[in-house]
């Protein structure tokens, strides 16, 4: 590869889904222009088996990395998991086993491998569990460790800062997690972290344990964030329903995907798609959104499902929604007499929690057989619902069977 071509590779991968690269981008890309291989790695406590779209920003940045030849290391947190790092929730995260993290990673290895190359025999992606070395550290190790941060350092994570204004507690332990993510960096000798925003704190305590032990400077590089450009909310979060998750379904991906406001689209192009920026400049030209918006469904579910499997989510869309027709092969699911439809909605997976099957049923999105049903109990009986369509959403269809 010429200098020419390097340095247009180099300046994608720094200007692309980019929030933040510390100390700064041009020291970065001077780095690279060097043309020597460097190591990155990105940390993940897998609490969860399920992966959305917004994680998919960072791994089609390190295949990219990958490619020019650095090594790539993915790091499971199986000891940091079992600490919680703290949230900007007002309370601290449950802790995990070390057997749930494992099984975790299980599922997510396999949802990452479409967006990059972990087995490739010539630069393989490392794998490694910081359990390996954090387990080993001595009490004497953690006071030494500890002595490089000040208890009021710690205290500028704005999450500790809304709990103390809350008036909510503060356990030590939660201490202890940006110290163990930033000691991840000394024991892996990396040249570059990557992370989103909220693990900044814990990232800059790794370049600040990096220079005290191995004299070195680490870049943190920190991705952008999915965001709904009006609203400034999270485009993915379970918890409000509006996740799509690259474990889903050809078609449930799709209709999720399309169900975006018009206004996410360009993100979502730039940071969840191999697409280049020009491709992409010429899609969203299109006169009609949602010609564009199909596009973006469509190269999303290929990534995942393939180009033929994206097809055909597409024309079960067309059909389904475009020409208000039912699907051909509606799931059944076993409804119990006397069972709450917010129960029913749970178990088919329409819904996260108990709040968010009401908050459907609330916005008008859930109807029996074409009519919405009404706020508040439904109860389900055999005589009254056995063979009906229960429809969530736009996209969500089950036959209720007794």
């Amino acid at each position: 590869m010429d200098k020419k071509e390097l340095e247009q590779k180099v300046d994608e991968i720094l200007s692309r889904s980019v929030k933040e690269i510390l100390p700064s981008k041009e020291a970065l890309k001077e780095r690279m222009m060097t043309g020597n291989k460097m190591k990155i790695y990105i940390g993940t406590d897998a609490t969860g088996s399920s992966l959305h779209l917004g994680h998919a920003t960072n791994y089609i940045i390190l295949e990219k990395f990958r490619q020019l030849g650095h090594e790539v290391i993915f790091l499971i947190g199986d000891f940091t998991s079992r600490i919680g790092d703290p949230t900007d929730k007002s309370a601290a995260r449950v802790q995990l086993t070390r057997e749930q993290v494992i099984e975790n990673t299980k599922t997510w290895l396999n949802q990452v491998r479409p967006l990059i190359k972990i087995d490739d025999k010539e630069n393989p992606v490392k794998i490694v569990y910081n359990h390996d070395w954090l387990s080993k550290l001595t009490f004497e190790d953690v006071i030494d460790i500890a002595s490089n941060f000040t208890v009021q350092r710690m205290l500028e994570r704005d999450m500790f800062e809304k709990r103390l204004k809350e008036e909510k507690p503060i356990y030590l332990h939660e201490f202890f997690y940006p110290l163990m993510q930033g000691y991840d960096s000394v024991a892996l000798d990396v040249d570059i972290e990557m992370c989103g925003s909220d693990q900044k704190f814990n990232a800059l305590a790794g370049r600040t344990l990096l220079k005290k032990y191995k004299n070195k400077e680490k870049f943190v590089f920190i991705t952008t964030l999915l965001e709904n450009p009006k609203t400034g909310e999270k485009m993915m979060s379970k918890s409000l329903g509006t996740g799509v998750f690259i474990d889903w379904d050809a078609n449930k991906m799709f209709g999720s995907i399309m169900a975006q406001p018009d206004e996410n689209m360009n993100q979502l192009f730039i940071d969840t798609t191999f697409l280049s920026l020009e491709e992409i400049d010429e899609v969203m030209k299109s006169e009609n959104p949602r010609d564009a918006k199909m596009k973006l469904a469509w190269e999303i579910v290929k990534i995942y499902h393939g180009e033929e499997e994206a097809d055909k989510a597409q024309e079960y869309f067309t059909n389904t929604f475009s020409k208000k027709e039912l699907p051909e092969d509606i799931a059944e699911l076993m409804g119990s007499e006397g069972e709450n439809i917010i129960d029913f909605i749970i178990r088919a997976g329409f819904a996260t929690s108990k709040g968010d099957a009401r908050r459907k049923i609330e916005q008008g999105g859930v109807s029996i057989d074409g009519e919405k049903i009404p706020v508040g109990e439904l109860i389900l009986t055999k005589n009254e619902f056995n063979g009906k369509i229960l429809k969530v959403g736009k996209i969500n269809f089950v036959k209720i069977v007794f």
